[in-house]
């Protein structure tokens, strides 16, 4: 809806509604709107005319257009209750004398049935009071129960609201502590990150100061190192050292055997042979001393 309100306060939660100024602010506000708005003589011809006539009736309908045509209200006649004479020029004539008889025929009337109705009231007044005021106090005692009922509905809408209220805000007041907490989370991430480029920036200033990369800038950091210490890795390193001369004087040693198997042809063949990794060497080795046996 274009000219919708939607109320989001919580009067149940909020605060602040007795600080000083508050109700100057509230009223300020008012009187802005009222400056704002500013009703002409017929701004209501834009919504229909109520349907009042099925409520009217002839008196209400002659007393209507009497005011709309601005016209005085008449008088209550008090005529029928006076007895005047014939007037003085129709002293002699019977038909003015028969008016005023029949006048006065009709307040006596009326005054019996005054007096019949006071008697009636002496008599039957008390009873009829009373079964007016029976059938008042059942109307009283039905509007009380309405009434009641209706306290009871407004309350328990407001303890409705309430409970909406107090649960939204505690639902509230957790998301700003949670809302909080990441804001200081991200803060800290935020300094901590500052802080690490200023050292990534300090590091390659320092780098940059050292001139240009060595045999010797190669080695390994301690950031390369995955946290392993100095010793270490010289420790590595001369390991991987002396394999490396272990394998090469055990290759030389190979070589010098082969060349001793084949000078002397003696019985250290064998030796020789597994040192080059040649079966063959080994069989002809063992022929040669079985011929040099015989022989002696």
């Amino acid at each position: 809806m274009a000219g919708e309100v939607i109320v989001d306060a919580l009067p149940y939660i909020d605060h602040g509604y007795d600080d000083v100024g508050v109700r100057e602010s509230a009223l300020a506000m008012v009187e802005e709107e009222c400056r704002r708005y500013r009703p002409t003589k017929n701004y209501l011809d834009h919504l229909p005319l109520p349907a009042t006539s099925p409520f009217e009736t002839p008196l209400m309908v002659n007393e209507f257009e009497r005011i709309q045509n601005r016209l005085p209200m008449e008088t209550l006649s008090m005529k029928r209750y006076e007895l005047p004479p014939p007037p003085s020029g129709k002293l002699g004539e019977v038909s003015a004398w028969q008016e005023a008889i029949e006048n006065s025929m009709a307040q006596l009337e009326h005054q019996c049935v005054r007096s019949l109705n006071l008697e009636l009231l002496l008599d039957y007044g008390t009873e009829a009071w009373k079964s007016y005021l029976e059938v008042f106090t059942a109307m009283q005692a039905k509007a009380q129960l309405q009434l009641q009922q209706l306290k009871k509905d407004i309350q328990d809408v407001n303890w409705q609201r309430k409970q909406a209220q107090t649960l939204a805000g505690e639902k509230l007041r957790s998301l700003d502590a949670h809302w909080v907490l990441l804001v200081s989370k991200n803060y800290e991430i935020e300094t901590e990150c500052v802080e690490l480029e200023k050292l990534v920036q300090a590091a390659r200033e320092h780098l940059q100061t050292l001139g240009p990369v060595t045999a010797n800038d190669n080695a390994p950091t301690p950031e390369h190192t995955n946290g392993h210490v100095e010793e270490d890795i010289a420790m590595e390193s001369n390991g991987n050292g002396n394999s490396n001369s272990n394998s090469n004087s055990s290759a030389s040693g190979s070589g010098s055997n082969n060349g001793d198997a084949v000078a002397d042809g003696d019985g250290d063949a064998d030796d020789a042979a597994d040192a080059n990794g040649d079966g063959d060497a080994g069989v002809d080795g063992d022929a040669a001393a079985e011929d040099e046996s015989s022989n002696e």
